[in-house]
């Protein structure tokens, strides 16, 4: 059975102080958060990954690492597909005014994805490290 794994890459990170906080390197080679997730999921079995991103970061998150995960994914045979979170992206019947800056948080950002996942799959904040054992579960 095919299992997603969601990384929830579109927030602002307004308290980080400046950049895009979940493109900043944490490894001992410039690795980011999102490198030891995607590896832990997919040791653990996924073989989905799903980014959602903010149109405005696009290039960033492709230098940063859209494209070198996309091509290790390809190597492994593991799916990789992008959501884009908008602010205007909402549920039937609800109405976007205009008034608001920021993201509308997890549930939205999920929405995002809607068209893209059919399997079961796990939701992760791309600045979290939750290791393999929550994978495995």
């Amino acid at each position: 059975m095919k299992t997603a794994l969601v990384i929830m890459a579109a927030g602002l990170g307004s308290r980080y102080g400046g950049g895009i906080k979940q493109l900043e390197g944490v490894g001992p080679n410039g690795e980011i958060i999102m490198d030891y997730s995607i590896h832990d999921a997919i040791e653990a079995g996924f073989d989905k990954v799903v980014f959602i991103i903010r149109k405005d970061i696009e290039d960033a998150f492709m230098e940063v690492i859209g494209a070198r995960i996309e091509k290790i994914c390809k190597d492994n045979g593991i799916e990789v597909e992008y959501a884009y979170q908008s602010l205007d992206d909402l549920p039937e019947g609800i109405e976007y005014h205009g008034e608001r800056s920021k993201p509308w948080g997890t549930g939205q950002a999920v929405l995002a994805c809607r068209d893209l996942i059919k399997e079961p799959f796990v939701v992760i904040n791309a600045d979290d490290y939750y290791g393999k054992e929550a994978f495995v579960q």
